[in-house]
Formats: C-alpha cells, structure tokens, sequence
C-alpha cells in the first residue's frame, strides 16, 4: 500500500509539475470511500443506479486491480 501511494504521489506531482509549464492545471479527482466493495457502483457492474460516478469513470481512467491493506 506504501509504495502505490509511493507511486501516486509521484506521478501526482509530475503532472502538477509539468501543468505548471504548460499554464494550465491538472484536472485529477481522488475519490475514498469507506466500506465499499468493487461493483458497488454502476460502472463496475452494480445493479444501483449511480449516473454521476458513471460520467467520471466514463471520461477518466478506471483502476481495475488495486488493492490496499487496511485493518480494522
């Protein structure tokens, strides 16, 4: 779990860092969620409607293999 927020972190500041170059900012959303299983959303297969998580997924990128290490 470190070393992929490790990656995320990085590549978050390579794009913040290259849309300081450009003039123009980078346009990420980081979305956490508590207690919620892989196709609890639309997108992923739910049968519950969610019309708005569907517009991002559907113009953004979809993670399909993280995984973390939370304990409770």
């Amino acid at each position: 779990m470190k070393r992929i927020l490790t990656v995320l972190l990085a590549l978050l500041t390579l794009e913040a860092g290259a849309a300081g170059l450009s003039g123009t900012r980078p346009n990420i959303v980081v979305i956490l969620v508590d207690d919620m299983g892989y196709s609890d959303i639309g997108c992923y297969g739910s049968e519950i409607p969610t019309p708005n998580l569907d517009a991002l997924a559907a113009g953004g990128v979809r993670f399909t293999q993280f995984y973390n290490t939370a304990r409770c």
